[in-house]
């Protein structure tokens, strides 16, 4: 999960520290001879944080001559201060991003090709559909490591009152039954499910792959399109129906983002809300004393469990001197047992097959199970690798599908303005 707002300052501190740069010489040398790294880390959430910095500290200890230098980064703001660091010369070392970010930083030419870096190890343990989330071009430009899937976190007292079927990964809702279900858990002063979609694009693109949705698509020469078909109606006209015609998903809800919709959740005014699965942290912190709550997997539909996922990334700037010995730290730090520990700090799942068996991330204590269970399921998000996804996100999308969940416009104009106005964004990034 990205961190929500977090203070300007700290934004503030790590730009000067990226663009003052370090003591080290121009080759990343301390006068000694002594290889400095720069690592770049967006945790934000204070075990991971603690996980980084710990897993920095074992790195030093056991390589005095490749010393790590750990630089607090913030997810509010990483693409626009990396842009400024990479045009500046002062990118660090080895970054942490989302491979959603990567694709201009990869087409620019600011990050290392690391195919003939890799150790197979690492290579092996990532299942491919994992490293096409970071391919662009025939290269390989990050290292996907943590990946979360969305879930329905669920009031379990009011799902047991209604006497609902309760799903499983083995055995999930339809996006029918999930329609019925929310329905059923709807009563006075109490909406069955809470959407909240201040930022509707990719919970619409990513659950949509679950209902047979694709929305981007590729022509015979390699050139993006946008198709909105029968698999694209389903998760967007759930959500629409459950707020505007069934009045069980609370139309307030449309604006906020998750952390703002945990208080109703937990004074039972929403029995559910879909959220993405590192929020099961923010229940355990914030929740009453003695609050009971599951986690579910999201519907299903003709894809199955499918959803799609961006996963946090680790890359080496093209600028780095020392690639060799950055790739040797990413490698340690996605160790299986590190990466265990990077996953839990983070309440996320881990990418690599091996960390991903650990038996810790197999327990029912907080829903940890049902997440690792839907890991196989989880696929590239669908603009993965589309240039002028940013611009289609903010200046179309955002807009048009959050007046079709409010019921302003029909599924006519959502589909005119998502691929008609959305196609001409693309055409001037593909001429």
């Amino acid at each position: 999960m990205r961190a929500p707002a977090r203070r300007t300052a700290a934004a503030v501190t790590v730009l000067a520290l990226l663009l003052t740069g370090c003591s080290s010489g121009d080759d990343g040398r301390d006068a000694d001879g002594t290889i400095r790294l720069r690592f770049q880390s967006l945790a934000w959430q204070k075990e991971s944080v603690d996980a980084n910095k710990q897993l920095v500290k074992e790195w030093n200890a056991a390589h005095p001559g490749v010393q790590v230098d750990y630089v607090q980064g913030s997810w509010d703001n990483v693409h626009d201060q990396l842009l400024t660091s990479f045009e500046g010369g002062e990118a660090p070392d080895i970054i942490h991003d989302a491979s959603d970010d990567l694709a201009d930083f990869a087409y620019g030419g600011y990050l290392t090709d690391l195919r003939p870096l890799l150790p197979d190890r690492l290579k092996a343990d990532i299942p491919e559909r994992s490293w096409r989330t970071t391919t662009f071009g025939g290269g390989i430009y990050g290292v996907p490591f943590l990946q979360e899937p969305r879930v329905l976190i669920a009031n379990t007292e009011l799902l047991k009152a209604s006497g609902v079927r309760i799903p499983t990964p083995q055995a999930p809702w339809s996006w029918a039954e999930f329609r019925d279900v929310t329905k059923e858990l709807t009563g006075e002063g109490r909406y069955g499910v809470a959407w909240p979609l201040r930022e509707p694009v990719s919970v619409t693109l990513n659950l949509g792959l679950s209902g047979g949705g694709q929305l981007f698509h590729r022509t015979a020469d390699g050139k993006a399109e946008l198709r909105f078909e029968k698999g694209d109606e389903v998760v967007t006209g759930t959500i629409r129906d459950q707020v505007n015609s069934d009045r069980s998903a609370a139309r307030t809800a449309l604006g906020m983002g998750g952390s703002d919709a945990l208080p109703g959740f937990f004074g039972g005014r929403y029995a559910m809300l879909p959220l993405g699965f590192a929020y099961r942290q923010q229940v355990v912190e914030q929740a009453p004393e003695g609050f009971a709550w599951t986690v579910l997997p999201a519907p299903a539909g003709s894809g199955e469990l499918a959803q799609g996922v961006s996963p946090q990334t680790l890359s080496v700037a093209e600028d780095s001197p020392h690639k060799e010995e950055a790739v040797a730290f990413i490698d340690f730090l996605l160790r299986p047992p590190n990466m265990v520990r990077l996953a839990r700090g983070d309440w996320m799942l881990p990418t690599g097959t091996t960390a991903l068996a650990h038996p810790s991330l197999h327990t029912a204590e907080h829903g940890w199970a049902t997440g690792t269970a839907l890991a196989q399921h989880l696929r590239p998000a669908p603009a993965q690798t589309v240039r002028g996804y940013p611009e289609w996100k903010d200046k179309v999308a955002t807009p048009a599908l959050q007046e079709y969940y409010s019921g302003a416009i029909d599924r006519g104009e959502l589909r005119k303005r998502l691929v008609d106005d959305g196609n001409r964004v693309l055409a001037r990034y593909q001429r």
